[in-house]
């Protein structure tokens, strides 16, 4: 089997196992944060879009949803693509369904199924999801609040004492500066 980052491997099970979207976009953001300089960067962050997308589109963000599906579809579209397990030309045709999907206000939200093309990598999904009691391929589950409107859930405790911080920093340095 090429080699395959967990991370890669984990995004793939909550994308298709649990449905939780802002995971797969924590998970695989983590990823390339560490790995600067990584070949497939662009493709990660193609990734970390779509995952984004989904979950615009399935909050009702049709607007987010449209932009992200629209920047993954440009950083996606490349033959290196292949190196990640997927097919290309699926892959995109996928996206441009939901990019017009989410652009047209009469539609519903669908969770994307990526086309895995390297069966071992499919392999390794299923064991994941099968160890961690997950069910492979099931629809969102439209009505559990946490799994939709994670952002609005979550602790941001750290972030907003960091952000404190950092204004009380510029403060201080302002008034040295005086």
């Amino acid at each position: 089997m090429n080699h395959y980052p967990q991370a890669y491997i984990a995004y793939l099970t909550e994308f298709h196992a649990t449905r939780d979207y802002f995971e797969c976009h924590e998970l695989l953001e983590e990823y390339w944060k560490e790995h600067p300089g990584d070949s497939r960067a662009e493709l990660w962050v193609g990734l970390i879009q779509l995952a984004v997308g989904q979950y615009h589109e399935r909050r009702g963000n049709r607007r987010g949803a449209v932009k992200m599906y629209e920047s993954a579809c440009r950083k996606l579209d490349n033959d290196d693509i292949r190196t990640l397990g997927l097919d290309r030309a699926s892959l995109l045709a996928q996206l441009k369904r939901r990019m017009a999907a989410a652009a047209n206000q009469g539609s519903s939200f669908e969770d994307m199924n990526l086309p895995i093309q390297d069966d071992e990598l499919l392999s390794h999904c299923l064991v994941r999801s099968s160890r961690l009691a997950l069910e492979w391929g099931y629809p969102s589950k439209m009505d559990d609040e946490s799994l939709v409107h994670r952002h609005r859930l979550r602790d941001r405790t750290n972030v907003l004492e960091a952000r404190s911080k950092a204004l009380r920093e510029r403060r201080e340095r302002r008034e040295r500066s005086l």
